[in-house]
């Protein structure tokens, strides 16, 4: 089922497969939208209650108007759903709002599936020539570029339909976000407070910078799986669904709960 959840200020699009299967949240990349998770989505529905939705300005909801909080709508979203505790998959942003939920509120996350996460608190290198040349194509509002220059860094394993239809559902949000987007608070220095059973992956073809950071990230959290994608970019879902759907139900299995 299709519908809009009601946000502070706004609305997000969102969809409920319905059933009386341990809940999963799906959470979609910066890079994409909520149809990332298409070629996952039917291996899950069987054994599982999944939600998924798109972030303001993401893919089918509308631009945001007013300042909000991944971690506050993701809130949002549960308490709408009803849902008390739940498995997180969170892909790139997804990850670092998936993390911030379980830091803040414990109890309300049974496990965390991390595909290539972000992570708020990182300290992540300096990158003078890739950050002028965002900058420039978000000043000039030019979509085009920015799904051009995302393809380029985000997408290594090719640039399929599927991978370009994903960085248009993006793209045209990455203009309101610093306008409109509060920065969650940082995690990084305390993923060692995380108790959740979770596993990162990271592909090989990913950023040298977000592999450094993911390998950390896994470091930090106790009992934390890193698994290791050969010829995985940024976008697991579309590259490997069949290996990230089997690490799902493996971490959601309701004797985990």
């Amino acid at each position: 089922m299709e519908l809009t959840v009601p946000v502070s200020g706004g609305a997000v699009w969102a969809e409920d497969t319905g059933g009386d299967g341990p809940p999963v949240v799906l959470l979609h990349p910066g890079v994409g939208d909520s149809r990332v998770w298409d070629p996952v989505l039917p291996q899950l529905v069987e054994h599982h209650r999944v939600i998924r939705y798109d972030v303001r300005g993401y893919g089918r909801s509308p631009q945001p108007t007013a300042s909000y909080s991944l971690l506050d709508d993701l809130v949002a979203v549960l308490d709408y759903f009803r849902l008390r505790r739940v498995s997180l998959v969170g892909c790139s942003m997804g990850g670092g709002t998936a993390m911030s939920l379980a830091l803040a509120y414990p109890d309300r996350v049974t496990a965390l599936v991390l595909l290539c996460p972000g992570i708020t608190g990182y300290p992540w290198p300096e990158e003078p020539k890739f950050d002028a040349e965002y900058d420039a194509l978000i000043e000039a509002g030019d979509v085009e570029g920015l799904v051009t220059l995302g393809l380029r860094e985000w997408a290594a394993a090719g640039a399929d339909e599927a991978a370009v239809a994903q960085l248009r559902a993006a793209a045209p949000a990455w203009l309101t976000e610093d306008e409109y987007q509060r920065v969650d608070p940082p995690v990084f220095d305390r993923l060692g407070e995380l108790s959740t059973p979770a596993v990162v992956m990271v592909g090989d073809l990913d950023r040298p910078t977000l592999i450094a950071c993911n390998e950390e990230v896994a470091a930090r959290i106790p009992s934390c799986r890193l698994m290791r994608m050969p010829g995985v970019d940024h976008l697991p879902p579309l590259r490997v669904p069949d290996l990230v759907a089997d690490t799902i139900r493996t971490y959601s299995r309701s004797d985990m709960l």
